[in-house]
């Protein structure tokens, strides 16, 4: 932990403790309604469990700033309801509990480069690669004369996820999806 910040510094993204609690800005807003005073509406994700709660701050009210380390790790392993990582650093390892593990684990395959975040030398959560190349498993199959005009279909992937895609894919196509927002990115050539 380092330092107080203002309310009226508040960036999407910064992290900070609020009532003993870590928490990221996900929204910010700076309100100043008419002739009363400004105030500074939040919605805060919490670090630990991933609740979200919305907080208004006064804009004279300052805040404690989180320092969370960001540590790039590979993924090695699931060991019972957690995963195994190592510092690409240090090489040292450690297992993550399925509460930070849990909804990453689909989308890790052995040898896949993230993020962990750290707080405290405590690891707090996961960030996934920005997109993950992956087959498809299943999916409706391509129906001649259908029009490739943005229509897409459901399909599930090899990690049992399912996501739209576009007609063309078949079983089998190999492709990069965005996991933090479900959502087809390309097709692998």
């Amino acid at each position: 932990m380092a330092g107080d910040i203002q309310a009226t510094a508040l960036r999407r993204g910064t992290s900070i403790i609020y009532e003993g609690v870590p928490y990221r800005v996900l929204e910010f807003e700076h309100r100043t309604p008419g002739n009363k005073r400004g105030f500074v509406q939040t919605k805060l994700r919490n670090l630990l469990d991933g609740t979200q709660r919305a907080v208004k701050f006064s804009t004279n009210d300052s805040v404690e700033r989180a320092i969370v380390e960001a540590r790039e790790m590979d993924y090695l392993y699931r060991e019972g309801d957690g995963g195994v990582f190592m510092d690409t650093q240090t090489y040292d390892q450690i297992t993550l509990g399925a509460d930070i593990f849990a909804g990453a684990s689909p989308w890790l395959t052995e040898g896949v480069r993230l993020i962990v975040e750290v707080l405290d030398g405590r690891p707090i959560g996961l960030q996934l690669p920005k997109t993950v190349e992956i087959g498809i498993k299943d999916t409706e199959p391509v129906i001649k004369g259908q029009t490739a005009a943005k229509s897409n279909k459901p399909a599930t992937l090899d990690n049992g996820m399912t996501i739209q895609v576009p007609t063309f894919l078949e079983p089998g196509d190999r492709i990069r999806v965005d996991p933090g927002q479900l959502r087809y990115v390309e097709r692998v050539k």
